[in-house]
């Protein structure tokens, strides 16, 4: 069974100016779908996730969607260019959107304003959303319930908070996707929620270039790397790596609305 990373950067230059190396090297790994992730960070080259997908059709999907780093640059113009991106059939997701309060590099009201319009967006054309929140649990999960974000479903990617976050965004519609991060150390709530999430609601991903999983911390994430982060996950669980692969293989399909 194939696995799908669920979140990759492949426009970043790190794993863009070596593409071809990166798809290869993931497919040898048995990496076979991957969720290239757009980020409006403005005009400029804001098509870039989804004409990677379109070069690589069989093996890649897009979503669009404006960071919570970039809320303060969200206008009209970028909306207007997010919901024409987002008619296009490669598109199966409307993300990242958020919060961060951990870095704060937009301002919190902005953050939420711009994660408000943007489930507006995803509620417009029935897609689901992938949900960045750090540092803001509660905020997160009051947006999610007051823009009926339920009405779509979604992710929260790379998910950072503990096993009361997990079941409170679940009973919203909403799955865990869990990142190399689950393999640290340290990351004992991860690991704890990750232990009892319900099977029919995880998911695997790099967030490549970032986040490289134990054993190779430090390096340059890419898709090829993610069988660590679904190791670690069959060992919080109980269950033979083949469980963790098949789930979320057939979670990111339904998630994603993929036959």
């Amino acid at each position: 069974m194939p696995l799908f990373d669920t979140h990759c950067h492949l426009d970043d230059p790190r794993l863009f100016e070596q593409l071809d190396d990166v798809l290869l090297r993931a497919s040898e790994a048995g990496v076979e779908k991957i969720a290239s992730i757009g980020c409006a960070r403005s005009l400029d080259g804001i098509r870039s996730a989804l004409e990677i997908a379109h070069a690589h059709p069989d093996r890649v999907v897009a979503t669009i969607g404006t960071h919570p780093h970039d809320a303060e640059h969200y206008s009209d113009e970028i909306e207007e260019a997010i919901r024409e991106i987002a008619q296009d059939p490669k598109i199966v997701a409307i993300g990242e959107l958020g919060l961060d309060f951990y870095y704060d590099n937009s301002p919190r009201e902005k953050q939420k304003e711009v994660m408000r319009r943007q489930i507006a967006i995803a509620r417009e054309f029935d897609l689901p959303i992938i949900v960045h929140t750090r540092n803001a649990p509660e905020e997160t999960l009051a947006i999610l319930r007051e823009e009926s974000a339920r009405d779509v479903g979604g992710i929260i990617h790379c998910f950072s908070e503990d096993r009361a976050f997990a079941k409170e965004a679940l009973d919203l519609g909403f799955v865990a996707s869990f990142s190399g991060i689950v393999t640290f150390k340290n990351a004992k709530a991860i690991q704890d929620a990750a232990a009892h999430q319900p099977l029919d609601a995880l998911l695997v991903e790099t967030d490549a270039p970032y986040l490289a999983p134990v054993p190779l911390r430090g390096k340059t994430n890419e898709p090829a790397y993610m069988a660590h982060t679904a190791a670690k996950l069959a060992e919080l669980r109980g269950v033979d790596v083949e469980a963790i692969i098949e789930r979320s293989w057939e979670n990111a399909h339904r998630v994603f609305r993929l036959s």
